[in-house]
């Protein structure tokens, strides 16, 4: 167990500091709007394992609807009607613009998530 905790942290720490990259250095019309979005579903994943390192069997599930209530907050302007600035840490988890296409990155990253876990479920009976 402690393992696995231990995979997950480094997992999320890892994709922290490429998704930090992507923000700070990458302003193209891909890897920051679409690859992010995708790879923003993962980091919360690994975020989630460290702290229930067995899963929940519907875990991508859960995820991908956080993200869509997170872009429908967007949707609403949550972050402005709160006065949360652009620059703030929470502002820039909530973010500002809704984008259906956003969505669409999210069931990508779950379907990644799904992937794996199926193909790791399948080693893991295999063995």
């Amino acid at each position: 167990m402690k393992r696995k905790r231990i995979m997950y942290t480094a997992a999320f720490l890892l994709l922290l500091l490429i998704e930090i990259m992507i923000g700070i250095y990458v302003h193209d019309a891909f890897i920051r709007p679409y690859l992010g979005d995708v790879l923003v579903v993962l980091l919360i994943y690994f975020f989630v394992r460290i702290f229930i390192p067995d899963g929940i069997k519907q875990m991508p599930f859960y995820i991908f609807l956080f993200a869509v209530a997170v872009e429908l907050l967007q949707y609403f302007q949550l972050a402005g009607r709160l006065g949360i600035g652009r620059h703030t840490l929470l502002g820039i988890i909530l973010g500002s613009v809704f984008d259906i296409k956003d969505i669409v990155c999210y069931s990508v990253g779950c379907a990644l998530i799904m992937t794996a876990e199926k193909i790791k479920g399948g080693r893991r009976q295999a063995s």
